[in-house]
């Protein structure tokens, strides 16, 4: 607990606040790239705190949101099968399906079971040598090497009934599809702080050298983030392009070698396809060949899947920092956390339900 204080001491958020207002700058569009980051900042007060020239964007950061409609549509197909499994995370039971969701399916009695660990998934199928166990692996290099890590088990248990739909999501490409789409004028970016203790600072040098574009990984802490901010804004007004690292008690610059080496060991690096980007070359990951036993979309048919969005819901538009989620039609009316028309009201990183949780 003394440490969380250090981190939210009143006179050192005071002082950068102070830092922060000394900077005269015109507007500024900072986009932080972190569901973690986006809660944080409401629960922290901070969007509130700053002066009205910065204007804070969520990006796609939350792993539930930039699912593609199809990999849900994926899962949910194979819930009418009765000798199918589905494990999953908690967050992806509510959202919302071309026709249906994983929360109905359970409801008219589909064997769905949330996992707070991809390891539960493995035990599953252990537990159940008659059914065929299926994970919905979402997550960004966070939660990739845990996964990779069930499947090397499941291969040397010479498991036949694991299998994993891989929805992995890896975060520098979307930077780089958001900044080429110019969508919208982003000046820095907030990198996230789970993800760059595996991946490393380095990964982000692209973007400051390519797109001239300032990045700082930031801590979660509310002077974490207003530090981050600070030094964001101060390159900005330098016109110094570089990357930082504000959360240097855990993030290096070369990352996590072992993770990096267990993911490269079981993945492969594929085009993937984005809510709200589309398809952006070589941004998620696919199991290696030796491991298309594990592989979903190797053992399954999902040729016939007809995926559609929601067009009322405004998710994409969202998750590309063009709108705000006040901004949509439904957003507090008709979509609510219960009842979600689109997957950032579902998660508890979701912007919107960030939003509607601490804005309205």
């Amino acid at each position: 607990m003394k440490y969380i204080k250090k981190f939210n001491n009143p006179e050192q958020v005071k002082k950068l606040l102070t830092g922060i207002n000394s900077l005269s700058l015109g507007k500024v569009n900072l986009m932080e790239v972190c569901g973690t980051h986006t809660v944080a900042m409401f629960r922290h007060g901070i969007r509130g705190m700053l002066p009205d020239n910065i204007n804070i964007l969520s990006g796609p950061g939350c792993p539930v949101c930039v699912t593609s409609q199809k990999d849900i549509d994926k899962i949910i197909s194979l819930t009418g099968k009765k000798d199918i499994i589905i494990a999953t995370f908690g967050d992806m039971i509510k959202v919302p399906g071309t026709i249906s969701s994983l929360g109905e399916e359970k409801a008219k009695g589909a064997d769905i079971r949330v996992v707070y660990s991809p390891n539960e998934s493995l035990c599953i199928a252990r537990n159940n040598p008659g059914k065929k166990v299926v994970f919905m692996a979402i997550g960004f290099e966070t939660t990739s090497p845990l996964i990779a890590l069930c499947v090397q088990d499941a291969g040397r248990e010479g498991l036949k009934n694991y299998f994993v739909l891989c929805s992995h999501k890896l975060v520098v490409p979307a930077m780089s599809a958001l900044l080429e789409t110019k969508d919208v004028h982003i000046d820095g970016f907030i990198c996230p702080g789970h993800v760059s203790i595996t991946v490393g600072a380095d990964a982000y040098n692209i973007i400051a050298e390519k797109y001239g574009v300032p990045c700082v990984i930031a801590g979660f802490e509310a002077s974490d983030i207003l530090q981050s901010i600070y030094m964001l804004l101060k390159q900005i007004k330098e016109r110094s392009n570089i990357v930082e690292v504000q959360y240097s008690r855990v993030v290096s610059c070369r990352g996590n070698r072992t993770s990096q080496q267990l993911l490269s060991a079981v993945f492969t690096v594929a085009d993937a396809q984005w809510r709200g980007l589309g398809t952006i070359p070589c941004s998620g990951l696919k199991l290696r060949k030796e491991y298309s036993p594990f592989d979903a979309d190797e053992n399954f048919d999902f040729t016939n899947i007809k995926s559609r969005e929601n067009p009322a819901c405004s998710c994409g538009a969202v998750l590309r920092g063009v709108k705000k989620p006040p901004e949509c039609k439904m957003f507090g009316k008709a979509c609510t956390p219960e009842n979600p028309y689109g997957p950032c009201m579902v998660s508890t990183e979701g912007a919107c339900s960030a939003y509607y949780k601490y804005s309205r």
